[in-house]
């Protein structure tokens, strides 16, 4: 796309592949693990960080750099302009009172899932999780539903994407399992993983669809494994998710109806 498309911003691509950088370490980077972890000559990143540091969205001290608060503006951006958290929170806190597990929402970039809403209990598990946070989709609950909403061929492109999340799942299936899995997902309407991201989570997912029937997000109950076993997850969780989803569907579609009258 570089190289063949003549409006792309080679400069800003360099500058969001800097900010990205900063999610794959913990703490403070140097211009010069910067440097490495991005490809982009010394120069380059130096002249990025300066900018970053000038709009106010990194800040440095003793040759190190690290994000402001400020960034976060750029991921909201998305979630404030679709209405999603908005949209879905109520939903979320309600299912979230009645089966006193935590909930989200996700959608798909790229090979991951990114959560873009949810309402957590405090429990122990073996993952943190809160809006942005990026997991491979394909061993994921969340992702499992998304990538059912696509043809075999585009999801399996999608489970050969290399994740920015840094994340090695426990499930590492061949082609064939994979695209089983999805058909079987694609067939029942819904997801569950056992343990397949990481150890001890146990979660189930399902479809939230737009007026025209398309998969446009997913919402998932998460477990914890010790606590909570498949019949339940199945029996108890689920028929009140797949309600959820319904709903969430309805006023999704009600949304879109009245954002497209508003601009006519």
């Amino acid at each position: 796309m570089r190289q063949s498309n003549p409006d792309f911003i080679e400069a800003l691509a360099r500058g969001l592949e800097v900010i990205r950088v900063f999610g794959t370490f913990k703490g403070q980077l140097s211009l010069s693990e910067i440097a490495t972890a991005t490809n982009l000559a010394r120069p380059t990143v130096r002249r990025i960080l300066i900018t970053l540091e000038s709009l106010g969205y990194a800040t440095s001290a003793n040759g190190a750099f690290s994000l402001t608060p400020r960034v976060l503006d750029l991921g909201t951006a998305h979630v404030a302009s679709s209405n999603i958290w908005d949209l879905t929170r109520p939903h979320l806190i309600k299912l979230v009172g009645e089966l006193d597990e935590s909930s989200s929402i996700a959608q798909l970039d790229g090979g991951d899932i990114v959560y873009v809403s949810r309402v957590a209990v405090p429990k122990l598990i073996t993952l943190t999780v809160s809006i942005g946070t990026r997991f491979p989709a394909y061993a994921t609950s969340l992702g499992k539903v998304l990538l059912s909403g696509l043809s075999d061929d585009e999801a399996l492109v999608i489970r050969h994407k290399t994740s920015t999340s840094m994340i090695s799942p426990s499930w590492q299936p061949s082609d064939e399992e994979f695209l089983t899995a999805i058909r079987q997902v694609r067939a029942k309407g819904w997801a569950m993983t056992d343990q397949q991201l990481a150890p001890a989570i146990r979660s189930v997912a399902a479809p939230i669809r737009n007026g025209n029937g398309e998969i446009v997000a997913a919402i998932n109950v998460n477990t914890h494994a010790m606590e909570t076993n498949e019949s339940r997850l199945t029996e108890v969780i689920l028929p009140r998710l797949l309600q959820a989803a319904r709903e969430i569907s309805a006023d999704w579609a009600s949304w879109e109806s009245r954002a497209e009258i508003d601009l006519t």
